[in-house]
């Protein structure tokens, strides 16, 4: 029965990911290693990847920033009662209840041109929807909450008892929050990171719903793959998504490779 649940495993992790990334390989590869260059040569492709890349500092950065504060707030904001913590902890976990395209619509209702919002940031010379801010929005609707479930569960393992101590001994609240909460919710902050990159790279339903897919102005390389394959162009696609794939595995790998240094460096002192 063992071996039987383990041939099984290998064979769910063979058909759901190895066979379409060796398909998509080979059909990125089907006119060679020119044919492959010329697909990343192409400006279109590299405006592409630079709006994802864009997409993804703006985003990783503002989701560690409010994503950390937002965990301190749920975990130790007792002030707030528990059913407003409650109520909080349920809009968090929105994001993975509704559907991407549903959140792109929320935004355009929200913020399109049509809109009493959408109108006042036009009017001071900032386009929200069809532009860069929209798919920033979209792309932080989707990713916030990684951060916070990764944050929140080790602030309730570690407690109060360290922090108490420090606002005992002098300790100001940065300091205390530098010197002792830091380093037991680092890792956590690290792994929200990577995760909010890579699900940053691979977003679509609600970038394309915002964006427009605009080439050369609101197109990312996500919603440049949904073209090629729209116009039957399927060695570019299969290009482009190898080349997202491979760059949130090669994310993922150097993740786990330091948290093994970690490890062994740990081993090694004690």
């Amino acid at each position: 029965m063992r071996k039987l649940s383990i041939l099984l495993v290998y064979l769910i992790f063979f058909v759901l990911i190895l066979a379409p990334l060796g398909q998509m390989a080979l059909g990125a590869w089907e006119n060679g290693w020119q044919g492959f260059a010329d697909v990343f040569a192409r400006t279109d492709v590299q405006h592409a990847f630079w709006v994802s890349g864009v997409i993804v500092v703006i985003v990783t950065a503002l989701n560690t920033l409010f994503g950390v504060l937002l965990a301190l707030l749920l975990v130790r904001g007792t002030w707030l009662g528990r059913r407003v913590r409650q109520f909080a902890n349920a809009l968090v976990d929105l994001p993975f209840a509704v559907s991407p395209v549903i959140g792109g619509l929320m935004i355009i209702l929200l913020l399109g041109p049509n809109t009493a919002l959408g109108t006042f940031f036009e009017s001071h010379g900032i386009k929200m929807v069809f532009a860069l801010p929209g798919m920033v929005l979209a792309t932080l609707f989707v990713t916030f909450p990684l951060m916070v479930r990764e944050v929140a569960p080790l602030l309730q393992e570690i407690g109060t008892e360290q922090e108490e101590a420090a606002y005992t001994l002098g300790a100001a609240p940065w300091m205390t929050f530098w010197q002792v909460t830091w380093p037991s919710i680092r890792w956590g902050v690290i792994y929200g990171v990577v995760l909010t990159v890579a699900r940053s790279l691979g977003e679509f339903g609600a970038v394309l719903v915002v964006s427009g897919n605009i080439i050369n102005k609101t197109q990312t390389a996500t919603t440049l793959v949904y073209q090629e394959v729209e116009n039957f162009n399927f060695v570019a696609a299969n290009a482009v998504a190898l080349a997202l794939a491979g760059l949130s595995v090669l994310i993922l790998l150097g993740l786990e490779t330091a948290k093994r240094r970690k490890e062994v460096r740990k081993h090694a002192s004690s």
